[in-house]
C-alpha cells in the first residue's frame, strides 16, 4: 500500500509539472504567436479572455466527472486535452482560429488544474498530512523549465508551431506513463447515501473558501501583471531590474510551496493561512510604500513568501471538506480562484487612472488583511457545528 501510495504521489507530481510545462511554454510562445496571427495587444487581451472562460468552463464540469470516474481515469484525460490543445495557438492563422484555440487549450488547462488537485486531495488523504503545497510548487518548477526550453528553442529558430508540437507530444507521453501509478476512486462513504442533507449543507463553508481563493489568487495575478510595472513606473528602475520584482516573487513563492507542507503538518492550515497572509499583507505593504528599490524587491520577495502556502491550503481543504464530491469541491474553489487570477488586471488597471500605482496596491494588501481574519474557516468542524450547517441546508431548501 505504501508503495503504490509512493507511485501515486510521483504521478502527481508528474501531472502538476507536466501542467505547468505546457501552459508556461505557451507563455513564452505568446509574443510569436502575435506576430503570426497579426494582432496587436488589445486584441490579443480581449482573446485571452477565451482562455480563462474556456479554464472555467472545464473546472466546472470536470469536478463531477472526477467524482463519478475517479480521478485514474479524469486526470490523464484531462491532461491529454490540455497537451494536444497547446499546439494549437502555434498553428493559427487567423483571429478567429486563434480564438477557437486558446478556448480549446483554456478547457483543457481547466480540466487537468481540478482533475490533478483532486487527485492531490485523494494521495494527501492517503498520507495523513499535508503534501498539496509541494505539488503546486512542482507546478511552479515545470514553468520554469518550460521558459528555460522555450528561450532555447527560440534561440534555435524554432517555429511557434514546431517548439508547441513538441512540447505537445512530451505532454501526451509524460500523462500516458504516469496513468498506471495514479490511485484508484475511493468507494463512497456509507454517510453520502443515507445523508443528502449534508452533502447539501457542504457548499456554505466551500463558497467561503471560494470566496478567499478569488482574493488570494487575485493578489497572486497583481504580482504577476504589475510588479515590474510597479519598479519601472513608481521607482524608475531600468527595465531589467524592474524583471527582478516578479522574479523573486515567483522564486519565493516556489520556495515557500517546497517548504509549506512541513510547516502546515506542525502548526495546522489555520495558522497557515494566518500568518501567511499577514506576511504577504505586510510585504506587499514594504514593496507599495518603499521609495527605494531594494526594500521593494524585499517587499515583493516577502509577498510571495507569505502567499505561497495559502491556497493550496484552501484547496486541501475543498477536497477534505466531503470526501465524496471532492472533486465538484475543488472545482468550486479552483473556478472563483482562477477568475481572482483573471479580475488582477481588469481591476487594478482602471483604479491607476485614478490613483498611483503604488497607492492601489493597497487593495490586495486589504484582501490579504481579510484572508488573515478568516484564517478560522480552515479550522476542521466539529459534529456540532456539522449538525448547524444541515439545519442550515434543511432551511435554505424549505425557504
Amino acid at each position: 500500500m505504501q508503495s503504490s501510495l509512493r507511485a501515486a504521489r510521483l504521478a502527481t507530481f508528474v501531472f502538476f509539472a507536466l501542467n505547468g510545462f505546457l501552459i508556461g511554454i505557451w507563455v513564452v510562445h505568446i509574443p510569436a504567436v502575435e506576430r503570426r496571427v497579426g494582432i496587436g495587444h488589445p486584441t490579443l487581451g480581449w482573446l485571452l479572455l477565451l482562455l480563462g472562460a474556456g479554464g472555467f468552463v472545464g473546472m466546472r464540469l470536470v469536478g463531477p466527472l472526477a467524482d463519478r470516474f475517479g480521478a485514474r481515469i479524469v486526470v490523464p484525460v484531462s491532461a491529454a486535452l490540455c497537451a494536444a490543445a497547446v499546439v494549437l495557438p502555434g498553428v493559427s492563422a487567423n483571429i478567429w482560429t486563434l480564438g477557437v484555440s486558446l478556448l480549446a487549450l483554456g478547457f483543457g488547462n481547466g480540466c487537468q488544474d481540478v482533475a490533478m488537485n483532486a487527485h492531490a486531495v485523494q494521495v494527501e488523504h492517503g498520507y495523513r498530512r499535508s503534501v498539496m503545497s509541494a505539488f503546486h510548487a512542482t507546478y511552479s518548477l515545470g514553468g520554469v523549465l518550460a521558459a528555460l526550453v522555450g528561450a532555447r528553442t527560440q534561440s534555435w529558430g524554432w517555429s511557434p508551431a514546431t517548439a508547441l508540437g513538441m512540447a505537445a507530444l512530451l505532454g501526451l507521453v509524460g500523462a500516458a506513463l504516469a496513468a498506471p501509478a495514479l490511485l484508484r476512486p475511493e468507494k463512497p462513504h456509507p454517510a453520502a447515501v443515507s445523508a443528502p442533507v449534508a452533502r447539501r449543507a457542504t457548499p456554505r463553508r466551500i463558497w467561503l473558501l471560494a470566496g478567499l481563493a478569488l482574493l488570494l489568487m487575485l493578489c497572486e495575478g497583481v504580482a504577476n501583471d504589475w510588479s515590474a510595472l510597479h519598479l519601472r513606473d513608481v521607482l524608475a528602475a531600468p527595465a531589467a531590474t524592474a524583471a527582478l520584482a516578479y522574479g523573486v516573487f515567483a522564486t519565493a513563492m516556489t520556495a515557500g510551496r517546497l517548504l509549506a507542507d512541513r510547516v502546515a503538518t506542525r502548526f495546522g492550515p489555520v495558522a497557515i493561512l494566518r500568518y501567511g497572509a499577514g506576511l504577504a499583507a505586510l510585504g506587499l505593504m514594504m514593496a507599495a510604500l518603499s521609495p527605494w528599490i531594494p526594500l521593494a524587491l524585499v517587499g515583493w520577495t516577502v509577498f510571495g513568501a507569505g502567499l505561497s502556502g495559502c491556497v493550496p491550503q484552501l484547496f486541501s481543504a475543498a477536497g477534505h471538506a466531503d470526501r465524496n464530491a471532492a472533486g465538484a469541491n475543488v472545482a468550486r474553489v479552483a473556478g472563483l480562484g482562477y477568475l481572482g487570477v483573471l479580475a488582477g488586471p481588469a481591476i487594478i488597471g482602471p483604479l491607476t487612472h485614478l490613483a498611483p500605482l503604488n497607492i492601489v496596491l493597497i487593495l490586495p494588501v486589504a484582501f490579504c488583511v481579510i484572508a488573515a481574519g478568516a484564517a478560522n474557516v480552515l479550522r476542521p468542524q466539529s459534529a456540532s457545528v456539522a449538525q448547524s450547517d444541515a439545519a442550515d441546508g434543511r432551511g435554505a431548501l424549505r425557504s
